[in-house]
């Protein structure tokens, strides 16, 4: 009798939030096996003419719909960074908490990533531009392009940072895919 083969491990499904008021970006991974690969992304919005009180509301109830549907082991949010434009990091740390609150309420871990990580982690290369991220995120994920707008690029960016941290899955993938166009 042949024995059966083990159960595939089921996995960590990680949602990135790339935190934002008027468009705060989601990408959800699964990370198995030494792989990592997208389950869900997209883009939560809110009126820009609506009191700010309104939009945090709308961005709540986006936020905890994206948590129900895709059932996240973990939470990795880009940490904010502003040093000119404090009207508009005072926006978008209230974004940011709205996310947290919801995570924190599914009883979900949340990490914080700085973008100079995000950018060491996807391409090596803590001072990457915009492009190169861009490009790692399309070539790691298999994707067939380019997520937009950057808001839900940067949130999976986000999310394969904290696979890599986990346990050095994206280091692994990097590898496995050199010499195939990056």
């Amino acid at each position: 009798m042949k024995d059966k083969a083990p159960p595939a491990a089921p996995g960590k499904v990680i949602l990135g939030i790339d935190p934002g008021l008027a468009r705060m970006g989601y990408g959800v991974i699964l990370q198995r096996e030494g792989r990592c690969r997208a389950l869900d992304y997209g883009t939560m919005t809110s009126a820009a003419r609506a009191p700010v009180e309104k939009r945090l509301v709308d961005l709540f109830e986006q936020m905890r719909a994206v948590l129900k549907k895709n059932k996240p082991d973990a939470v990795a949010l880009e940490e904010l960074f502003f040093s000119k434009n404090v009207k508009t990091g005072m926006a978008v740390s209230q974004a940011r908490g709205v996310a947290v609150l919801a995570a924190g309420l599914a009883g979900l871990p949340v990490y914080e990533y700085r973008p100079v990580e995000v950018k060491q982690a996807i391409t090596g290369y803590g001072q990457a531009e915009k492009q190169q991220v861009q490009k790692m995120v399309k070539l790691l994920l298999g994707l067939s392009e380019v997520p937009k707008p950057d808001d839900t690029e940067d949130a999976l960016a986000v999310a394969l940072t904290h696979a890599q941290v986990g346990g050095g899955t994206l280091a692994r993938m990097i590898q496995a895919n050199q010499g195939r166009g990056f």
